[in-house]
């Protein structure tokens, strides 16, 4: 009989650079690399640049970890290059500061808001999907960030979604998203204050953005009273000063809220249509779904108990391909981890596509399989092991949105319509601050009433 020895609980990486540790790995493969940790324990030290840092490699632990904000709070290298644009916004605010922005921002997330925002959802989807034709090859990529651009534009923030400024949005933050992910990997510090051309036109769209924004905010002062997130940003009032956000501080609310909540969704979108695709037996058996709960219109809040296999797909997308696919911590106080000493001030990160393709959880992890989320297996995993959205009290505050606007985007594109890439053409996945497939030529074939 033969066993398998466990891996030590704690270890390190091989292969560190001088100066540079392991930051070369990360940038240059960084799947690859991340995928190889577990080997080595469950908490690996690698090199951040000159500087350490672990990489927590158990389910377990990154439950732990991630249900414990105090002592496991935001920070490390990804957050202090965030913040430079970003601020003290949700995601990047310490745990103290982040209870109180939370509490000002939930009620733009409850269910009731979500089923509103699925009209908008609707109406973008039908915008979009009205405009294909027999035989239209277009980047789907690039169609289905508009559309999920648009979405929260209109929905969450209740601005107008006009198509040169929506265009204008989406281009600068790529660039904003890829500029951060650059520092962060590559940590060349005084390089990037050089006057390059990719500095330069970093630099540029960052002050683009914050146009954008401030126009947004100022639209939002002028209209009539509301109850969208921007209102209550500029209604919130801090409990112990009184003293209402700035100026600078609600342009970076949403700054994130528009980052965080349209790339995303689109990426896991253009994830799933592409191995729909490739997958003959998953795409027979969603069209079936979506046909009989749908039969050519659109999906609403009312549809998702119809939609059960549609949703296994999403949850499988979102493991093989999480869209943030790494996240730094860092230590308030002396703690210990996995079995591990850490002093306050150390480095931790973790990644939700290394968690979700441990073969011991997923085997054959890059097999694409819905059907792994039938229950009771799907129930049967660690904590920590699918956290595509992180988890504890800092878990994506718009994760049921995003679910939601997936699942319904996704059933209504396939009642109506198939797409398939050019034979022999593959997916070559972009890694930057965001996990996504890059552009994806693809032919639109009517299905369905659309057919008619």
């Amino acid at each position: 009989m033969t066993t398998t020895t466990p891996p030590p609980r704690t270890g390190s990486a091989p292969g560190a650079w001088p100066l540079l540790g392991h930051a070369w790995q990360l940038h240059s493969r960084p799947l690859e690399f991340l995928a190889s940790l577990p080997a080595h324990g469950d908490l690996v030290r690698i090199g951040m640049g000159p500087s350490p840092a672990y990489v927590v490699c158990d389910p377990e632990a990154a439950h732990r970890m991630l249900a414990d904000s105090r002592t496991f709070d935001k920070g490390g290298p990804f957050f202090d290059k965030a913040r430079v644009l970003f601020g003290s916004s949700l995601p990047m605010a310490g745990w103290r500061e982040h209870r109180w922005q939370r509490r000002q921002m939930q009620p733009a997330f409850q269910p009731d808001r979500i089923e509103r925002y699925a009209v908008v959802m609707g109406e973008e989807v039908d915008r979009m999907t009205a405009r294909w034709r027999p035989g239209l090859r277009l980047d789907i990529t690039e169609a289905l960030t508009t559309l999920t651009l648009r979405i929260v534009t209109r929905s969450v923030l209740a601005a107008e979604a006009e198509d040169a400024a929506v265009a204008e949005v989406q281009r600068s933050l790529h660039t904003v998203i890829d500029g951060i992910y650059q520092r962060v990997m590559l940590p060349l510090g005084p390089l990037y204050r050089v006057p390059t051309r990719a500095n330069r036109r970093y630099r540029q769209a960052c002050d683009r953005l914050h146009r954008a924004i401030d126009g947004i905010i100022a639209a939002r002062r002028a209209a009539p009273p509301g109850d969208d997130l921007v209102a209550m940003l500029l209604a919130a009032h801090d409990d112990d000063t009184g003293e209402p956000m700035s100026e600078a501080d609600v342009r970076d609310q949403l700054m994130v809220m528009i980052g965080a909540g349209f790339e995303t969704t689109a990426n896991s979108l253009s994830f799933a249509l592409w191995l729909i695709s490739q997958h003959p037996e998953v795409e027979a058996q969603l069209h079936a779904e979506v046909d009989e709960t749908l039969a050519g219109r659109t999906a609403t809040p009312d549809d998702l108990d119809g939609l059960a296999y549609t949703r296994r797909v999403i949850s499988e997308v979102l493991r093989m391909y999480p869209a943030g696919w790494f996240f730094t911590r860092v230590t308030t106080a002396d703690t210990t981890l996995a079995g591990q000493a850490l002093p306050a001030g150390t480095a931790l990160l973790y990644s939700a596509y290394l968690l979700q393709h441990r073969p011991d959880l997923f085997p054959d992890p890059e097999r694409f399989d819905p059907d792994r989320w039938l229950k009771p297996s799907g129930d049967s995993l660690p904590r920590g092991a699918h956290v595509p959205f992180g988890g504890g009290n800092r878990k994506c505050i718009g994760d049921q949105f995003a679910l939601v606007e997936m699942t319904l985007a996704l059933a209504t594109v396939c009642t109506r319509w198939s797409v398939h890439p050019d034979p022999g053409a593959t997916l070559r996945v972009r890694v930057r601050g965001t996990l996504g497939p890059g552009p994806l030529a693809m032919t639109c074939q009517p299905r369905g009433r659309a057919a008619g």
